[in-house]
């Protein structure tokens, strides 16, 4: 597969000396940003995921007229949470 190249960046030289001080062993500035890219692009896929499942979740909420009160899901929540820490709790 071919490659291609991202853009040129200029930053203020305060935040380049700030990535390269955070830089692992044998990590370089380019594959620093690199990696960047790809989390912020695998973030923003799951947003939108995200987002398209709460909107077909309201369309279908209102077209069968099936709602849950926040406060149950609430409760519900609570009660899983105290189920899971008791489970967790060593005996």
């Amino acid at each position: 597969m071919k490659t291609a190249t991202l853009p040129s960046l200029r930053v203020e030289p305060e935040l380049r000396e700030a990535a390269e001080a955070v830089l692992l062993e044998g990590e370089s500035l380019s594959s620093f940003v690199e990696h960047s890219v790809r989390v912020q692009v695998e973030l923003r896929r799951q947003q939108e995921a995200f987002i398209a499942r709460g909107l077909a979740s309201r369309s279908d909420a209102q077209a069968h007229g099936r709602y849950v009160d926040a406060g149950e899901v609430i409760d519900g929540l609570a009660q899983r949470l105290e189920q899971a820490r008791r489970k967790a709790r060593p005996a």
